[in-house]
């Protein structure tokens, strides 16, 4: 296991790096595996307005999985002793809905999954150069996996919708939360392209 620790706007001292270490590496052990990665940054806001000024963020590399939490707090230490219970939840979350699974004693049921026509879309604008609409640009790597496994990730990460290559399908998909409850997934068709 090894712990890689950042800081950003902050000055990451040996017994802030030793605090790290321990409360985080005490999280990990939950999940009883010596071969996961894990980076820990440090974010410190110099910002009046906002009096919660310290955050840290994690992000684990377990098998399969990446489970990442940001917890913020008026001190740094308080902020590390939060997110340091987040992970050791959501790795137990993760432990328990897809390690422990053995025996069929699976916690997603896979639904019916119905088909909806494709959509007439308007047509696009063209951007020109000065038009700034791109505000991050991002390279992910993926790895196949099951769309049972992908709901898991959407559940860890906490994030809305979970972009994957489907190792069924051959091909990348949405997962993502209805606003009424449960899951979607868009499934892309490549239609021919007429200028």
């Amino acid at each position: 296991m090894s712990i890689t620790v950042t800081g950003r706007k902050t000055t990451v001292t040996p017994s802030l790096k030793a605090y790290v270490d321990e409360k985080i590496g005490r999280s990990l052990e939950v999940f009883e595996a010596a071969a996961m990665d894990t980076e820990v940054v440090l974010r410190t806001a110099h910002n009046p307005a906002n009096p919660v000024s310290n955050t840290c963020e994690v992000t684990v590399y377990a098998k399969g999985a990446v489970i990442r939490v940001s917890e913020s707090a008026d001190d740094m230490y308080a902020a590390i002793d939060a997110a340091s219970d987040k992970v050791a939840r959501q790795l137990r979350k993760y432990k328990t809905r897809v390690v422990d699974r053995r025996g069929g004693r699976g916690t997603i049921k896979r639904m019916e999954i119905e088909e909806i026509d494709a959509i007439e879309l308007p047509p696009v604008e063209e951007i020109g150069e000065d038009d700034d609409l791109l505000v991050r640009d991002k390279v992910i790597e993926m790895e196949p996996m099951t769309m049972e496994r992908a709901l898991v990730q959407i559940d860890l990460l906490g994030h809305d919708f979970y972009v994957y290559f489907d190792q069924d399908e051959h091909q990348v998909q949405v997962v993502y939360r209805r606003a009424n409850g449960g899951y979607g997934i868009i499934k892309p068709k490549v239609v021919s392209y007429k200028e």
